[in-house]
């Protein structure tokens, strides 16, 4: 009975906390809420997962070593080039250039990079690109008549170009959108589409508490199209006479991009205690394809030197192969110029594992 008290108890302490406006003290409770009813969506769902509903896939696969080893739980972390796939609010909080290039040799020999850029523009806000590419070696084409191979071979690809624009609205609350166009290659055929990832950043000057969110891949639909889809088509097949070769062409139905809702919170419970940080962090993730499932990391970092990450990608989601994901990364200041080396290693269960590597330059 007194663990209930206690919890009843928080909240007004809480909101008599001398943090600022009334309208600050508001939206840390509309956060709060949201974290409430992200919890209350992933106890509540269906046995739908909708798998294999979405096209352009690729843009669910995580970016960056720092982020992917804190098991991808990092919207209200956001502190870096990637923060540009995560939260694109976070961005707002960089005050310096800087540039990444992150590399991953996926599972089944599939390349997948990400690079980009951030430069902070005065007053305006702060800008950003970036670039993600999904490649593969080529493919023999295989046949009913010749299914050991034709002896013609051909490649496939997925690629996403991103503009971003993020600013601070108040020394707590940050916005950023990431406008995107996308582009999904097979042969000789191709789908593109346009789309928008728009975030939020809340730091409540609270022990270090911060709140995240963000809705990715909010766009057009996506339909493959192109010469293959180019065939000839006896249109009365049961008529004699008549011409068998009508140029005709075959429509693919098209596809949703895989729409995802993530909401996250975080905490440095050191706080420079022992010239040291220990960031906790959680996000709930509420995706258009998939169950819904959470996150869970942690980052220690030492004189701000060499950090270590740690965190379990897809609690609560069924049937999933994520798992453990760590990492170790070390940041060396030349002059007024900042070097950044990261490395994480990510668990797939049976699919193996995937190692990402990433170098980052801070001016």
């Amino acid at each position: 009975m007194k663990k209930n008290n206690d919890i009843r108890m928080f909240f007004p302490r809480l909101l008599h906390l001398k943090i600022g406006t009334t309208k600050m003290r508001n939206s840390i409770v509309l956060c709060l809420g949201l974290l409430l009813l992200g919890y209350s969506t992933l106890c509540a769902q269906g046995g739908v997962t909708k798998v294999g509903t979405a096209a352009a896939k690729f843009l669910s696969i995580d970016v960056g070593p720092q982020a992917t080893a804190m098991g991808s739980a990092y919207v209200s972390i956001a502190n870096d080039v990637s923060a540009m796939y995560w939260n694109p609010a976070g961005v707002a909080r960089m005050n310096n250039f800087e540039a990444a290039f992150s590399s991953t040799k996926w599972i089944a020999d599939i390349s997948f990079n990400y690079a980009g850029v951030v430069v902070p523009v005065g007053g305006f806000g702060t800008l950003g690109l970036n670039a993600t590419f999904l490649t593969m070696d080529q493919i023999e084409r295989t046949t009913t008549e010749s299914p050991d191979g034709t002896g013609e071979f051909f490649d496939a690809g997925s690629y996403a170009f991103g503009l971003v624009y993020s600013r601070n609205l108040t020394d707590q609350f940050s916005i950023g959108v990431n406008v995107k166009y996308i582009n999904e290659r097979l042969y000789h055929s191709n789908a593109d589409g346009f789309a928008l990832d728009v975030g939020a950043l809340f730091d409540t000057h609270f022990n270090g508490l911060k709140l995240g969110m963000c809705i990715s891949n909010y766009g057009t639909k996506m339909q493959l199209d192109g010469q293959d889809f180019q065939v000839q088509h006896d249109v009365y097949p049961s008529v004699a006479g008549n011409n068998g070769n009508i140029n005709s062409r075959l429509s693919t139905d098209p596809y949703d991009l895989p729409l995802l809702f993530r909401l996250g919170v975080s905490m440095d419970v050191l706080k420079g205690w022992a010239n040291s940080n220990l960031t906790l962090s959680a996000d709930a993730l509420h995706p258009s394809d998939d169950a819904e499932y959470m996150n869970v990391g942690a980052e220690y970092v030492f004189e701000n030197l060499i950090a270590l990450r740690a965190g379990y990608k897809g609690l609560f989601a069924k049937d999933s192969e994520f798992c453990f994901h760590a990492d170790g990364g070390i940041r060396y200041e030349i002059g007024g110029t900042t070097l950044k080396v990261d490395y994480s290693y990510i668990s797939f269960g049976v699919l193996t594992s995937v190692h990402m590597f990433s170098v980052g330059l801070g001016l």
